[in-house]
């Protein structure tokens, strides 16, 4: 069997300072608000849609996609159209729809791309620097843009646009070294959501016949 792959760029759901590094302070400023408002959270839910761009081939896809993740915690849930990601800050478990698989692994915590840091990124592995406003729909938009200091990474850079007014990340781009370039952006942000601690666990038992690859 051909084994499909995580969509490329969704282990950003699934890179968003050294302290010793010096900083941009009015992009430290916004992230630093953005956290702490974020960390008086629970649940949080959001709808969003998730664009590939590749300029060589000139195409461009969009999915859209539903993600709860405990904000104090490791634990999240990512649905998409073709796939379903769950992790219980142990665990990760990879439902490949189509393919009628499920890929186990162990959860990687300290992954800045772990999608239950998607809203807090910022926090480990990058320098920041603010890049101005821009206005949408009648709300302004604060842009930060992130470089990665472990240079070895396939991006050379991810772009925030930050809700002024909300303090929240509204969307992120990744630009990676290929020229391609993958989008997200929060369509809905629901904070402290009521859902059962089970949404952040996954019962292979609830799926016969497909077929558990152990990848731990």
């Amino acid at each position: 069997m051909i084994r499909r792959k995580v969509i490329p760029g969704m282990m950003f759901l699934l890179y968003m300072v050294s302290p010793a590094m010096a900083q941009d302070p009015a992009a430290k400023k916004i992230l630093a608000e953005v956290s702490r408002i974020y960390r008086t959270y629970d649940v949080i839910k959001t709808d969003f849609s998730y664009t590939v761009e590749n300029p060589q081939e000139k195409t461009k896809q969009t999915e859209a996609g539903t993600l709860y993740v405990k904000s104090k915690t490791n634990k999240y849930k990512v649905q998409l159209k073709e796939q379903e990601m769950v992790s219980d800050g142990k665990t990760r478990w990879t439902y490949l729809k189509e393919d009628k698989e499920i890929q186990i692994g162990e959860a990687d915590n300290t992954d800045a791309m772990n999608p239950a840091r998607i809203f807090i990124i910022y926090e480990t592995g990058f320098k920041y620097v603010y890049s101005g406003e821009t206005k949408s729909n009648g709300r302004v938009y604060q842009t930060v843009d992130l470089t990665p200091v472990d240079t070895k990474r396939s991006y050379f850079k991810i772009r925030l646009s930050i809700d002024k007014v909300l303090k929240q990340v509204r969307g992120a781009t990744i630009f990676d070294k290929n020229g391609n370039k993958y989008t997200y952006a929060i369509k809905t942000f629901t904070p402290n959501v009521k859902v059962p601690e089970s949404t952040f666990t996954f019962d292979v038992k609830k799926y016969p016949g497909v077929e558990v690859v152990d990848l731990r």
